[in-house]
């Protein structure tokens, strides 16, 4: 379906008498594409035909990466819509005629809603997410939807991150046979490939981070109610939010901009529009001098080559101005937030999802969470790789009115929230700083999914505080992810600290699209070696 999409958009440029341009796309920033925009270099058509190009040349043949799940098949005609205005001297913003990919548990008028699941193949609510509604606004074009992991990984505690029934498995751009990470794994790989501009992930816990880690990415995960959720397939009210997912601090802070604002429908965003801020304005290639910046000693230290680029990236930032504070002891108490995380996620997903899945159309037989546990059952696509027992554990709680539920509710988000306040305000610092994720693991669809380190996420996603991971530099030929992390809506300030240590570090690094990092050089001449001689 994709590669039809845009074979037939490039057979409608050559019968409206125009070539198709062999304008470039990757690696460009959002600036660099506005700015051609402006001069005339590229209309936003030409640019929306040149993604359709790269995706169905990378995603759909090629390297077959899988990342896009569907193509708005408007994108076309909305583009011609904005080169008009732009040609009337109406020109919204920062994101004008610029190409966007959403997670497919994002709604949108022109394309159905899966969040990966046949259940929901044919969830055409013909809404947009206030958060789809705000990027139009600004003039960003919705090229379409990325796949993910099913239920944004929810599903399932053997889980395989990238795959869904809907849109297969995912690949890493940096090694194809690596995982994406879940579950804005789509969003990840398709941003790291330049199949877009920039994408919008959603995060519960690390569906943000831990995929733009391992695609060389910088993504933030908001504070929990500056983006509404409204129209976006839920997990949890306590944790679900949405971000963006792009190559650049720039490109995220000029995204963040646009989506984050209150939505009278989502209570959690009542602050949103006394708290947001212009943050492509706040960003400061010197915003690390002078800062006392928090060292989580007791999240690093799992891998010998992620503790090598973590120290390195402390280096930058001191060579940037900063004091660091080295932090050793973990907070009290701070294992059992695990248990009572998991009690919260599986009773909301019961009532949540629920509320979501009722207000559907028609054609969408799948009304509840126990009428999606029976469509998986009879359904072998869905339940090929691995099962559902988090979805039956969810089943078989209370929801919200849970008694386990209740009690862990109350403490989890004010108990994380006093350990990261705890450690800023006691050690008097910025913010702290942590490796986001060990590098991308081998995927593996029969034992699930092998995460690395990764404790930089969960503070920040049960407390509900903001969340910056931005690249550090390759292990191997992997990309990992720096965290940045702070009190709640301190958005600004965290993406002016990465944006200060990106400036200087320069990190990222282009995916190259090996099949494996066993055909890197020099990985492969000393497997080589290595070898027996026969």
């Amino acid at each position: 379906m994709r590669v039809f999409i845009a074979a037939a958009a490039a057979l409608m440029l050559v019968a409206c008498g125009q070539r198709t341009p062999a304008y470039e796309v990757e690696e460009k920033s959002i600036a660099q594409l506005q700015a051609d925009l402006a001069s005339g270099v590229v209309t936003s058509e030409q640019l929306v035909q040149a993604y359709l190009n790269r995706i169905a040349e990378i995603d759909d043949a090629g390297h077959t990466l899988n990342s896009v799940l569907s193509l708005n098949q408007q994108a076309l005609e909305q583009a011609r819509a904005l080169d008009a205005e732009r040609a009337a001297g109406q020109v919204r913003g920062p994101l004008h005629g610029i190409p966007i990919l959403l997670k497919d548990n994002i709604e949108t008028v022109e394309n159905a809603t899966t969040a990966g699941s046949l259940a929901l193949a044919q969830n055409m609510t013909g809404r947009d997410a206030p958060l789809v509604a705000r990027l139009r606004e600004a003039g960003a074009i919705i090229l379409g939807k990325t796949n993910l992991s099913e239920w944004a990984n929810i599903r399932s505690s053997a889980s395989t991150s990238g795959w869904s029934a809907v849109g297969g498995l995912t690949r890493n751009p940096y090694a194809l046979d690596r995982n994406a990470c879940g579950s804005s794994s789509g969003s990840g790989s398709a941003a790291a490939a330049s199949l877009a501009a920039i994408t919008i992930g959603t995060e519960t816990d690390g569906s943000i981070v831990c995929p733009s880690s391992a695609a060389g990415l910088v993504g933030i995960k908001p504070t929990v109610g500056l983006v509404s959720r409204t129209h976006v397939v839920p997990i949890s009210h306590s944790q679900d939010t949405a971000g963006p997912m792009g190559r650049s601090v720039s490109d995220v802070a000029a995204v963040l901009t646009a989506i984050a604002g209150t939505d009278a429908a989502d209570a959690a965003t009542a602050e949103a529009d006394a708290r947001r801020a212009d943050y492509s304005a706040a960003l400061d290639v010197n915003a690390l001098q002078g800062r006392r910046i928090g060292v989580l000693r007791f999240m690093a230290g799992f891998h010998t080559g992620v503790d090598e680029r973590f120290e390195a990236a402390l280096e930058q930032m001191r060579a940037a101005g900063a004091e660091i504070v080295e932090i050793e002891a973990a907070p009290a108490g701070m294992d059992a937030l695990g248990a009572d995380e998991l009690t919260i996620l599986l009773a909301e997903l019961k009532t949540d999802l629920d509320a979501y899945l009722a207000t559907t159309p028609t054609q969408v037989t799948t009304r509840t969470l126990e009428q999606v546990i029976a469509f998986n059952t009879a359904t072998p696509a869905e339940l090929a790789l691995f099962g559902q027992d988090l979805f039956e554990q969810a089943q078989a709680t209370q929801g919200v009115n849970d008694p386990r539920y209740i009690a862990a509710q109350g403490r989890a988000a004010r108990t994380a929230r006093q350990m990261l306040d705890g450690l800023m305000q006691n050690n008097r610092v910025d913010a702290l700083v942590a490796p986001t994720q060990g590098a991308a693991w081998v995927t593996d669809i029969v034992n699930g999914d092998h995460f690395v380190g990764g404790g930089a996420s969960s503070l920040p996603a049960v407390s509900g505080y903001p969340h910056v991971t931005v690249p550090m530099g390759m292990v191997n030929g992997l990309p990992v992810g720096l965290s940045f992390l702070g009190e709640a809506w301190s958005e600004a300030k965290l993406l002016s600290f990465a944006y200060a240590y990106e400036q200087r570090a320069n990190a990222r690094v282009a995916p190259t699209y090996v099949r494996s990092v066993e055909d890197l050089e020099p990985l492969a001449g000393a497997l080589r070696q290595q070898a027996p001689s026969r």
